[in-house]
């Protein structure tokens, strides 16, 4: 396996935030990893799946290996597979009275990610592994349940692989409402220590709009408010974290104040909630009233 896809984590802390809502859920999931345990976080789009996931394979020091969910993945894509041969011919004239030749022919195999991470003991970051079909993941069943890897067609000398003691697994998942997700089958649910990203308190949003946008936290405070009026309003969690860094960084660029007297702000403001809210609106009141809605809540928030 090519080594510019095995990654060093070590330091991977940049676009972290910090705060005890965050450290908690951090802390757990390094308890776990490193009690042997596969992790899982689950939540919606935009809530930090990814970043959490790295965030903690950086906490165990160990290189990683990232693997997206893909729905045309097969277990091949994740092991490896015999994937040609190698011919060699010899030519012997040392005599000149003599012509000898010799003939050597071997398969070869292309090793997966999946199979590297387990035999050398390196840190699995599978994202978004519920887009891969469950038939493709029942790979993961030995694995994380009796340390062993099934890897015939990889390599024509070994059936199995025992799993380094050293190998940890860390998946993210999205709801399985979500178009191209596939419902997770029980056997594998059991073997993982699910931890649910419910949306972040008012103070890790704050923090994160800071630190992705620049913005000062006043006005990060403003836009956090201003956006949870908008989940109360839905009575939903459609909007995550994800609309207020792209609300907070745009304002930033385009240096408009967070006012609802702004016509750029504004304009900002609907521009990205209506792509994120008109799809879970279901027609119920369309754009006049969603429109209504955060105009609404801005003239309250900012």
């Amino acid at each position: 396996m090519s080594k510019d896809i095995i990654f060093n984590l070590s330091d991977w802390t940049v676009d972290l935030v910090r705060t005890p809502f965050v450290c908690s859920i951090l802390e757990r999931a390094a308890t776990y990893l490193k009690a042997g345990y596969p992790v899982h976080f689950s939540g919606p789009s935009g809530a930090g799946k990814t970043t959490l996931a790295m965030a903690a394979a950086s906490m165990l020091a160990r290189p990683a290996v990232m693997i997206y969910g893909n729905d045309e993945f097969i277990p091949s894509d994740l092991i490896g597979s015999l994937s040609g041969f190698r011919r060699r011919l010899v030519y012997d004239n040392f005599i000149h009275s003599v012509y000898k030749s010799e003939e050597d022919f071997r398969i070869y195999g292309i090793e997966g990610r999946l199979t590297t991470a387990c035999r050398e003991g390196y840190t699995l970051i599978y994202d978004e592994f519920n887009r891969s079909r469950p038939e493709t993941n029942n790979i993961l069943l030995s694995i994380l349940e009796e340390g062993i890897l099934n890897i015939q067609g990889v390599h024509k000398d070994e059936q199995y692989l025992q799993v380094n003691k050293n190998f940890r697994a860390i998946l993210t998942s999205n709801p399985e409402e979500y178009a191209g997700v596939h419902r997770t089958q029980d056997a594998l649910q059991q073997r993982l220590i699910t931890l649910y990203l419910s949306p972040y308190d008012r103070e890790t949003e704050i923090a994160i709009g800071v630190l992705r946008s620049g913005l000062e936290e006043e006005s990060v405070a403003r836009v956090v408010d201003f956006v949870g009026a908008l989940r109360q309003w839905l009575g939903r969690e459609v909007l995550s974290v994800r609309s207020i860094i792209r609300i907070c960084r745009l304002a930033a660029h385009a240096k408009a104040p967070v006012s609802s007297e702004n016509s750029t702000f504004v304009q900002i403001c609907e521009d990205v909630l209506l792509s994120d809210l008109l799809p879970s609106d279901g027609g119920a009141g369309g754009r006049d009233r969603v429109l209504a809605a955060i105009h609404g809540a801005l003239k309250k928030y900012c």
